[in-house]
């Protein structure tokens, strides 16, 4: 029978490489932790409201000639801290309509019932948000035109005016969807699930019909 001997040395080079490969491997698990979590605190630092209607975040960018950017004084609200209707010490809550508030929080009581709750993920808006959300949509879509489906100018948003609320989870919309209209909520565009106005003929009429993106809305040609 023959036999075959592996000499002290290729031992060793066999060794040297089975080191190596655990030290790469290990190096790349690092690697892609690291980017995982660079590109969680990424996303993270989106404020919401600045969606598509796919969920996808629109990139943040500065506004022509400001040096300061919108902060909670502004309306901002960022993912993982959106208050209730209830809350009134956020300014994005406490200046929205009154009558619009009040609808929401009589709204918000009947389906806590249900166990759903009303979380804003955007409401009242400065200018200056709303203009810098403006200058991110036409980034990201790449021209005005397809920016306007989604994002008013500061002159002619309903979130500025304090008129308008975009509201979630998908069980809040859900639950609006079937019964927003009996407190006036309704949704006002197609492509925005999540963008509710208070009209209060709606409780008696129903609410009105939707239009398919905020380009066809009257008011968006001031």
């Amino acid at each position: 029978m023959n036999s075959t001997t592996v000499s002290p040395p290729s031992r060793v080079r066999r060794r040297r490489r089975i080191v190596l490969t655990v030290v790469g491997l290990i190096a790349a698990v690092i690697v892609a932790f690291a980017v995982q979590q660079s590109l969680a605190a990424a996303s993270a630092a989106v404020p919401s409201g600045q969606g598509t209607a796919t969920g996808e975040a629109m990139p943040s960018g500065a506004i022509d000639g400001s040096v300061v950017a919108p902060s909670e004084v502004d309306g901002v609200i960022r993912d993982g801290d959106q208050p209730t209707v209830f809350d009134v010490d956020r300014v994005a809550v406490s200046k929205l309509d009154p009558a619009l508030l009040a609808a929401l929080q009589r709204a918000a009581t009947d389906a806590a019932d249900s166990g759903v709750t009303f979380l804003v993920n955007s409401g009242w808006r400065s200018p200056v948000l709303q203009d810098r959300m403006l200058q991110d949509a036409i980034s990201h879509y790449g021209s005005e035109a397809e920016a306007a489906r989604w994002v008013a100018s500061s002159t002619t948003s309903a979130h500025v005016s304090g008129d308008a609320v975009d509201l979630g989870p998908l069980p809040t919309l859900d639950w609006l969807a079937q019964h927003g209209a009996d407190y006036g909520l309704c949704q006002i565009y197609g492509n925005e699930s999540w963008h509710y106005e208070l009209r209060p003929e709606a409780a008696a009429q129903g609410c009105p019909q939707m239009y398919n993106d905020p380009t066809e809305d009257p008011r968006m040609q001031r």
